[in-house]
């Protein structure tokens, strides 16, 4: 017994000085499958079981069309904490005709033969179902879901109809789920950020409002909640946004928007769907128009919320200028420790062009970062960077000075 006592000693006595580390795998690169010129829309979670599922939407062209281009939705897994990884998957199909949304044939070099897969977004719940919702032509809305740690998915189901529901408040022609990964509340209740658009401004994405779904049965039933960030001369366009509960229970929305501040708004609700508090911006967080990340680090006792996008300074005086410096580059690492109050502690993934990213926390604590960049010169560092990339790191190496 004293034998045993001394090893859990000694473990804890390691694991409370463990080595920084860092490593970098990237997962989807432009130029390995010839059939998609552009990756782009990271997202990653941690399962129930352990598994990490990491997906992204692949498209046909590299330049031009864009969003609305022939898009597929591919997803790749891993079971020992994101060292290696399964070959790409296919996992979103909806059957039957489909049609092009009238709003993206009003603009230029878009195909309406093309079918537009969009914003995956996946939910880790805690007793192992992964919950999946994608859109279609950004006009309508699928769920599915999968028991086997995203081996397979069910056939999906459309969910449109609970998004007619915002239109009393913004007759939306153009909508999104997420993207990115989305939370499961202490409730059981699960909640994915939206946002809609009149489609009437820049590539039919604009102007924009941001919103929640929720659904208290597992899945079964999608209802709208308020909308939470309106669009205004000060609050423009919020769209991509993520969602964390915090420790009280409110849920917290992080939302990208195309404000003159240069930063990222935040609203607060008591449920995730009613209620949201006065949007505000975060002075910590920079906005370079941009999708981030967000997630809870719960270990050793220490409960955490982190924070990824692409943190650019003014190269003159390292220091953000409202309205300048929207190139995505960058990618940084935030973390609070007072549930998202201040930000005292942030660290460079990436310095030169990196782009959308997404954050998950394996089983034993080790910080996934996935997101795009322009790789090593090889690849373009457009908005969406050459390649798609899985940063793993402890929290010793982000707390490092």
């Amino acid at each position: 017994m004293k034998h045993l006592c001394f090893l859990i000693t000694l473990l804890a006595f390691d694991s409370a000085f463990a080595e920084p580390f860092i490593d970098k795998q990237d997962l989807f690169v432009v130029g390995e499958d010839p059939a998609y010129q552009l990756y782009h829309i990271p997202g990653i979670v941690v399962t129930a079981k352990g598994t990490v599922l990491a997906w992204c939407e692949a498209r046909k062209r590299a330049a031009g069309v864009s969003d609305w281009d022939d898009i597929r939705i591919l997803l790749r897994r891993s079971t020992d904490e994101g060292k290696t990884w399964s070959a790409p998957k296919s996992i979103a199909a909806v059957d039957g005709p489909k049609a092009k949304n009238p709003f993206a044939l009003v603009m230029k070099n878009v195909d309406p033969n093309d079918v537009t897969y969009n914003n995956p977004v996946l939910i880790a719940d805690k007793d192992g179902t992964v919950h999946m919702l994608f859109c279609l032509e950004y006009m309508r809305v699928f769920y599915q879901r999968s028991e086997d740690d995203g081996l397979t998915f069910s056939s999906p189901t459309e969910i449109t109809a609970c998004f007619d529901v915002f239109k009393k408040d913004y007759d939306w022609k153009v909508l999104a789920t997420g993207p990115n990964h989305s939370i499961q509340l202490k409730t059981g209740r699960l909640v994915v950020p939206v946002w809609l658009s009149t489609g009437t401004g820049g590539n039919a994405h604009r102007p924009s409002v941001t919103a929640t779904i929720y659904s208290d049965d597992k899945g079964k039933s999608w209802h709208a909640g308020d909308i939470a960030v309106p669009c205004t001369d000060e609050w423009i366009n919020p769209n991509e946004t993520v969602a964390i509960e915090l420790n009280d229970g409110r849920v917290m929305l992080n939302v990208r928007s195309e404000s003159k501040v240069h930063r990222r708004l935040i609203t607060t609700s008591k449920d995730g769907a009613t209620g949201w508090s006065t949007p505000k911006f975060d002075d910590a967080l920079l906005e370079p128009i941009c999708m981030g990340g967000i997630v809870r680090y719960n270990h050793d006792g220490k409960s955490l919320i982190l924070f990824s996008n692409p943190h650019n300074l003014d190269k003159a005086n390292g220091k953000p200028e409202p309205g300048k410096n929207r190139d995505r580059k960058n990618v940084s690492v935030k973390l609070s420790r007072d549930e998202g109050q201040t930000w005292p502690v942030s660290k460079s993934i990436e310095p030169g062009p990196s782009m959308y990213s997404d954050l998950a926390v394996t089983h034993s604590g080790t910080i996934l970062c996935f997101y795009g960049r322009s790789g090593d010169g090889s690849a373009l560092a457009h908005f969406a960077g050459g390649r798609l990339t899985v940063a793993r790191f402890n929290l010793e190496w982000l707390t490092a000075p």
